[in-house]
């Protein structure tokens, strides 16, 4: 023992104490003391060595003007090698992926036009603080399943499970951050039909049938809070809020929240008799995916006239910005923009137990960490979700009920084709991921490689705006 100490090289004590100071300071910062007992393994890894981690370079070949290697075996080494560099990878993104950052692309235009479909982002998870992992085993960089040429199963193993814990960050979701985190009421999913989510759909045709019915809505599974899908918002409520909205416009705790430049809202246009140019809406900044004509059907008819348009005339359905408004109204070829009416947004949260509609919502309490609610008939239905399945415990009316965790309130800037709050709820803390950084790649979907495909002028901008 004396003498293997003896013979290690200066460098690998500095390599040891360098990792080992990394690894008490990682301790720190995650507060379960119990792996300090791997610290032993990390030093020999760079002295001692009685654990032969390399066992497997004795079967290197010789390289040229060495002697010949007796045990030589190339096919060995050669794949041992492969599987080294793996499984360093991957444990190497593991932790990476799990406690600093992770790669999210925008999938839908709910942030249009702050955070465009094809933007990629990178995203915080120390800015909040990184949660310990409900389901520690899972494979990394898969959320929940693996591809289908995979064979499309859980990436993940449901036990051991953890309870929610989250690491000290130097901030927490305020109002105006973009936010990714896990879809709240993803916890029960119909495979076949995951938009709209499991409530609304049995909201909608009864928990019978969408039980019952798995060749229109396909096996139904249980996801736990880390692995559902990733959602990105902006935070428009914080806890300790009362939020309402009339006719569109927010306003937290009475005063109004002034809007973020790129937000939008859906619009009927109706044209002086001719259609409008794909030029003209493509420098308005319109997708080819957003382009709506009404068709001159009968359905289509009767869309036109219940907004009061003349149905004789071209008829568009557009999400639009203020600035894209005011443009399309400057234009000769344009004679009316009305605003979708409200009864085009469908039922909104909680379903089935409020007049409440997609533009004239609330006023609702947001509710924050050790702050006690008198639960009435009227709040039952608001908190009952909080209560039950968040915070997994019990209440009833008439009780007082003091808060485990705090709550935000998410919704997108394209306000009239955005699935958020106003349509599942709350977001509970243990479902917060991360803040998106800066956006490292985007691709636009409608435009070619030479002609506009990737967006170089939105690159490396600011995500978090």
């Amino acid at each position: 023992m004396k003498d293997r100490l003896r013979n290690i090289p200066p460098k690998q004590w500095v390599k040891a104490a360098v990792w080992g100071t990394l690894y008490v300071l990682f301790l720190v910062w995650h507060g379960n003391w119990w792996w300090v007992l791997l610290l032993p393994v990390i030093a020999d890894a760079f002295t001692t060595r009685f654990i032969n981690w390399t066992w497997w370079r004795r079967f290197r070949p010789a390289a040229e003007g060495e002697a010949p290697n007796p045990k030589a075996n190339k096919t060995l080494y050669t794949i041992c090698s492969w599987i080294d560099a793996i499984v360093f990878a991957l444990v190497a993104v593991y932790f990476i992926n799990l406690y600093l950052f992770q790669n999210y692309q925008i999938p839908s235009s709910s942030l249009e036009k702050s955070l465009r479909v094809g933007d990629f982002l990178f995203v915080s998870k120390a800015s909040y603080g990184p949660r310990v992992p409900n389901t520690p085993l899972s494979f990394p960089l898969v959320q929940h399943t693996f591809p289908a040429w995979l064979g499309g199963r859980k990436s993940y193993i449901e036990q051991p499970q953890w309870d929610y814990r989250r690491l000290r960050g130097w901030d927490h979701p305020k109002k105006d951050d973009i936010v990714v985190f896990n879809f709240p009421t993803g916890d029960t999913v119909c495979l076949k039909q995951q938009n709209p989510d499991y409530y609304t759909l049995c909201h909608y045709y009864g928990r019978d049938v969408v039980r019952q019915r798995k060749d229109i809505f396909g096996d139904i599974v249980w996801r736990p809070v880390d692995r559902r899908e990733n959602y990105v918002k902006r935070c428009v409520g914080e806890p300790g809020d009362t939020l309402q909205i009339i006719d569109n416009q927010i306003y937290i705790n009475g005063r109004p929240l002034p809007d973020h430049e790129g937000v939008q809202y859906n619009y009927y246009v109706q044209t002086t008799g001719g259609l409008l140019s794909a030029k003209t809406l493509e420098q308005l900044g319109i997708s080819k995916d957003d382009r709506h004509l009404i068709p001159q059907t009968q359905a289509g008819l009767q869309e036109i006239a219940a907004v009061g348009l003349d149905p004789a005339r071209p008829v568009y359905h557009f999400p639009l910005t203020r600035a894209m408004k005011a443009s399309l109204e400057g234009n000769a070829a344009v004679d009316t923009v009305v605003t979708e009416p409200e009864w085009r947004g469908g039922d909104v949260y909680p379903l089935g137990a409020t007049t409440w509609t997609r533009d004239n919502y609330g006023p609702i309490y947001i509710p924050r960490k050790g702050e006690t609610l008198r639960l009435t008939e009227e709040n039952m239905p608001v908190y009952q979700r909080l209560i039950e399945t968040y915070e997994h415990r019990h209440a009833s009316v008439g009780e007082d009920y003091t808060f485990g965790m705090d709550y935000y309130w998410m919704m997108g800037d394209n306000r009239h084709n955005s699935a958020d709050s106003r349509y599942w709820g709350f977001v509970p803390e243990d479902h917060i991921v991360g803040r998106p950084v800066f956006i490292w790649l985007s691709i636009e979907k409608d435009k070619p490689w030479l002609k506009g495909h990737i967006r170089w002028n939105r690159l490396f901008r600011n995500a978090a705006q």
